[in-house]
């Protein structure tokens, strides 16, 4: 009996060593990723969003262009019929076809996803592992998965394709438990842009005849 759980702990062993590895290698990457992209001050990028379930037989994208101060919690995420304004503090959602704005607090909880987040998710609250490299487009990109350390948030996985050269973030698709697949792609990335303050603030005379909701 002893002989035989020697020789399963051997066989085991390498298999442990491996994902350590994997461990250690993804942290290393995102590390890089994160000292890169704090780097910036104002990062301007144009993104595509996708929602996928296959059994619900349901495939939507949308275009979006994100502003984000890489310190700080303050974006501007412009969508087909919807912007979100934040200032690090409060966020105004303005629904162009309802002629409304509604004025709420930041989201900070850990169900909280939208693409001004993209670049800094994997900070806080995951487990990370490097998968392998993939081709794309001539670009070779690291393929890491991020587990949710918290059982209860509302998606079990997230992947991340990470530009091997640049050390920036390409796409990020989030599996949730309820089928979703929502998937993330950068298709432009313009570090350090020149954009006013009141960007990162809602200004109503530059949104005539629209009503403001507070919910706060």
């Amino acid at each position: 009996m002893k002989k035989f759980l020697i020789g399963a702990l051997l066989v085991m062993a390498p298999g442990i060593g491996a994902f350590a590895q994997s461990e250690v290698k993804a942290k290393e990457i995102l590390a890089e990723v994160s000292k890169k992209y704090r780097s910036y001050d104002v990062i301007k990028t144009d993104f595509s969003y996708t929602l996928e379930n296959p059994q619900a037989k349901i495939k939507e994208t949308q275009l979006g262009t994100l502003i984000v101060k890489s310190k700080l919690n303050k974006y501007k995420i412009i969508l087909k019929g919807q912007e979100l304004i934040s200032d690090g503090k409060n966020q105004w959602t303005y629904l162009k076809a309802d002629k409304e704005v509604q004025l709420s607090e930041v989201d900070n909880s850990s169900d909280a996803l939208n693409p001004a987040k993209l670049f800094t998710i994997y900070e806080k609250g995951f487990k990370s592992v490097y998968i392998n490299d993939t081709k794309l487009n001539g670009k070779t990109l690291h393929n890491i998965d991020l587990t949710p350390l918290d059982s209860k948030r509302s998606f079990f996985k997230v992947r991340l394709q990470i530009d091997k050269i640049t050390k920036q973030i390409m796409n990020a698709l989030i599996f949730d438990k309820n089928g979703n697949r929502y998937t993330y792609t950068i298709k432009t990335f313009i570090p350090n842009v020149k954009v006013p303050e009141s960007t990162f603030t809602f200004d109503a005379k530059l949104y005539p005849g629209v009503d403001l909701v507070d919910l706060r």
